[in-house]
This record gives structure tokens, C-alpha cells and sequence, in this order.
């Protein structure tokens, strides 16, 4: 899958399609993001899989935003898993990103990832490496909603009492990209407060990701009281498509539904 990717990679440098990639670098044994901009630093480009599948997982979305933000002229290339590439069509119909500054290069998760993370759709439309693997139901959100509703209460008040308030969540999410956050306004709880106000910190971050999350489960990889989030977001996600008939990232760029708030609807 390596060189399948570094072939795509090296055919749009040297074409002058983009002027660099945002992809992952193995160095000293170690895996993390990096620009690649020359054809032949391509050597140490991976795609994160080292030890088992999706073992290296950043981000990049995150930093590409902060790079076609300082050079609004350049098209920039970009490593994309299923994930990433439902969070590029929300950024662009958000307007974060614009789509003629990213060129995406798909791979398809294998079906052990894609089982792990319960993924409807772990590829992206166009992919370079990989096979479709078959999406998965997600039964974690099945089984909490058989619990009685005092018992759900229950778990989830235990898990958010387990929340250190480290941030990370928020950090590693591709899709908080606000300059200003929420969750650091006094209002909402005191910022330097340990335990976190329980429960309004992670139902206030819950609903700002309504229309939002694209089911990367980056927050979970991250989190280091191991607090299902993504259990919680994955059954948001369900709400918002009952609601408003779609999901963040699936079919073609569109506005959030939380962002696409019309006058007449301001009257009701």
C-alpha cells in the first residue's frame, strides 16, 4: 500500500499539480505527520499501519487547514482515510478549507479497522491503495440504548467523572477549529476546576458537535481516562440524520446543519 501512495505522491510533485504532501513520515522508528515537498524525501512516507492497522493516526486535516490558511493560493495534497475525507467535505462546506486548495489521496481502511471502529463507510470515494471493506453497524450505541434510562444516566455521569479535563479531546479533533472555544468561557464552568463540571463540559463539547463529527474516534484513541466519547458522538450523529437527513461528510460538501440556520427559522 506504501508504494502504491508514494507512486501517486511523486506523479503530483513532479507534474506540479501540488506544491507539497501531507502525509506520515517514519523516522528513527517513530511515525508522525510531515510536508513532504520534494519526490525524494517520499522514502520514509507511510501510511500509518506499522504494527496493526491505524496505529499512527493524526490529525491532518487539522494542520492542513493552518497551512492552505498561509498560502490561500497553493494546492496542497493530503492523505485520506474514510474518516478524513468526510471531515474535508464538512471543512469545505464550512468553508474552512477550500476544495481547489486539496488534492486527497484515498486509501481504504482493512476490515479489522474498520470493525474496531464500527465504521458505515471506512473509505473514501476515490482511493488510490486498498480494498472497500464492508461498513459495520454500531453496536456499542445498540447496547447503551437497551439500558433502562436511569441506567444510561448512571454510566455515563460515572464516565465523565473519570474526565481530568486534559483538553485532548478537543486538541486531536479535526473538526474544532473554533478560535475562541466554548468549553475555556467561564460561564460554562470554572477552566482551572478539577474534576470537570460534570456533566456540563462534555455535553456542552457533545452538542457543538452536532452537525460535526465525522466518526474519525480520534477523541477516544486520546483520551486517557478511556471515557467512551465516541460511543456518545456516534449516537448524536444518529440524532442529527433523523433530524436533518444527513450525515457530516457523507455525499457531496454541504453546510453543517448548525450552521445552515435561515431567517424564517429565526421566527419560530
Amino acid at each position: 500500500m506504501d508504494d502504491k501512495i508514494k507512486m501517486k505522491v511523486q506523479e503530483l510533485l513532479q507534474s506540479g499539480k501540488i506544491k507539497g504532501f501531507l502525509g506520515l513520515r517514519e523516522r528513527h522508528g517513530q511515525v508522525g505527520p510531515y510536508l513532504f515537498t520534494d519526490g525524494d524525501d517520499l522514502e520514509g512516507l507511510v501510511v500509518g499501519d506499522r504494527f496493526k492497522p491505524g496505529d499512527s493516526r493524526y490529525p491532518l486535516n487539522k494542520q492542513l487547514m493552518k497551512i492552505t490558511r498561509g498560502d490561500p493560493s497553493g494546492c496542497y495534497g493530503v492523505l485520506v482515510r474514510g474518516c478524513d475525507e468526510r471531515g474535508l467535505k464538512t471543512l469545505f462546506g464550512s468553508g474552512q478549507i477550500k476544495s481547489e486548495q486539496v488534492v486527497p489521496v484515498g486509501i481504504a481502511c482493512p476490515q479489522d479497522l474498520a470493525d474496531a471502529c464500527e465504521c458505515l463507510k471506512p473509505y473514501p470515494d476515490e482511493r488510490v491503495a486498498g480494498e472497500a471493506a464492508e461498513p459495520r453497524s454500531f453496536a456499542t450505541v445498540a447496547k447503551v440504548e437497551a439500558m433502562e434510562l436511569d441506567e444510561r444516566f448512571r454510566l455515563w455521569l460515572a464516565e465523565f467523572s473519570k474526565c481530568i479535563k486534559c483538553y485532548g479531546c478537543r486538541n486531536i479533533c479535526p473538526m474544532c477549529y473554533c478560535s475562541e472555544c466554548t468549553l475555556e468561557n467561564k460561564d460554562f464552568g470554572d477552566i482551572g476546576s478539577l474534576p470537570a463540571e460534570n456533566p456540563v463540559f462534555h455535553l456542552t463539547r457533545a452538542i457543538h458537535m452536532a452537525g460535526r463529527c465525522i466518526d474519525c474516534g480520534l477523541c477516544n484513541e486520546v483520551c486517557p481516562a478511556d471515557i467512551p466519547l465516541r460511543t456518545l458522538y456516534k449516537k448524536i450523529a444518529d440524532i442529527v440524520e433523523e433530524e436533518f437527513h444527513c450525515r457530516p461528510g457523507y455525499g457531496s460538501p454541504e453546510t453543517p446543519p448548525g450552521l445552515n440556520i435561515r431567517g424564517e427559522e429565526l421566527k419560530h
